[in-house]
């Protein structure tokens, strides 16, 4: 396959930030390419890369939370391991930089796309493991999510501050809200993005900001969960 330069530098870089360095750089080929460039692509890899992630993200929220039951788990497990999140760490290391894509793809941004990220970041996880071993790979994906473990918020059952917010404006019968990015800089690990949460009807717009949309999102949602909370109780909801 060939590889020109640039893309050998990312993929570099994208094996000093996940802290593993390929033996057999053809692993890490196979787990960068998309179908739509080669026959020889990441979706096998794929399959074998949701075990390694399932499995070691069970086992990290098994021992971080003994008290929690199986359906808790189950939830907090399914909040973690998704394509936002996934596609949010590839964007992170850059891997869309050592994407291998066809010509469609590249015109149409898929580099970018989270399916294409996220199902890329589960290939890496396989590459790994077939390259050394499943205790490696457990190790990159233990460092890539013991901080999201850390901070999860089990009260709401895992569920992430859009979540919460789409369902405490349906309890109170107001439309959902609107996001917008307001203003984006860098690439890479050095993005930021502004993201307005529109209440609409409620008259509230908020912002936050975050090194991935998503992240900003969450941010400004969060903010106006809190908002609403303090100024439509349940017991004030739309009627």
């Amino acid at each position: 396959m060939k590889t020109d330069p640039r893309r050998l530098a990312a993929m570099q870089r994208m094996q000093q930030q996940l802290g593993y360095q390929f033996n057999d750089t053809g692993w890490l080929q196979q787990a960068l390419t998309h179908r739509s460039y080669s026959s020889r692509n990441n979706e096998r890899l794929e399959f074998v890369g949701d075990s390694v992630l399932n499995y070691t993200v069970a086992r990290m929220l098994f021992d971080a939370f003994p008290k929690l039951s199986e359906g808790e788990l189950s939830r907090l497990r399914a909040s973690l391991v998704n394509e936002a999140t996934l596609a949010e760490i590839a964007i992170k290391i850059n891997l869309g930089d050592c994407l291998y894509l066809g010509t469609g793809e590249l015109k149409s941004g898929g580099f970018n796309r989270p399916s294409i990220l996220a199902d890329a970041m589960e290939a890496v996880f396989a590459a790994i493991n077939f390259d050394a071993d499943f205790q490696t790979a457990e190790k990159v994906v233990q460092s890539l999510f013991k901080d999201r473990i850390r901070t999860v918020d089990f009260s709401n059952q895992g569920k992430d501050a859009k979540t919460l917010l789409q369902e405490a404006l349906q309890a109170r019968r107001f439309a959902l809200p609107k996001y917008r990015i307001e203003e984006q800089t860098g690439e890479g690990n050095e993005a930021q993005f502004v993201v307005s949460c529109d209440l609409g009807e409620l008259g509230w717009i908020g912002r936050a900001q975050g090194n991935s949309r998503r992240l900003a999102e969450q941010a400004a949602a969060k903010e106006a969960v809190a908002w609403l909370e303090q100024n439509y109780s349940q017991k004030n909801k739309k009627k």
